[in-house]
């Protein structure tokens, strides 16, 4: 398991339903953003992998809401690569405002190829 990549989200307006809270839909664009950043932070190039004819798909995320978020809360998400195998990847997350645990997930990725066949990762990847 490598280190945790942290990054704070904003609550925006348009996130939010009628009642305020963060839309329960929002959480998976957010852990996308997620895995997204702590791929390049990590020297990854989604846009260059693509281009290779190579994509990540969500095959399962799992989602546990504990507490909501609201409008123009600061949030911290932290996402961990929890499992590399040749061509899948295990992520975990969590989303916290302040030290209050909101969402916590879990999602398995496969590396596949325009026609969806599973694909082992290339070595700079995995």
């Amino acid at each position: 398991m490598q280190q945790p990549h942290e990054m704070e989200i904003r609550v925006r307006y348009c996130e939010t339903d009628a009642m305020g809270f963060l839309h329960h839909s929002h959480y998976l664009n957010y852990f996308e953003m997620g895995r997204t950043e702590a791929f390049r932070a990590a020297g990854g190039d989604y846009r260059a992998m693509e281009q290779s004819g190579l994509y990540f798909a969500v095959v399962r995320i799992e989602c546990r809401y504990r507490s909501p978020a609201r409008y123009d809360d600061l949030l911290t998400l932290r996402t961990t690569l929890a499992r590399a195998t040749p061509a899948r990847l295990e992520h975990r997350y969590e989303l916290v405002r302040g030290g209050q645990l909101l969402a916590e997930a879990t999602s398995v990725l496969a590396c596949v190829n325009c026609d969806g066949q599973a694909q082992r990762m290339p070595p700079d990847i995995a």
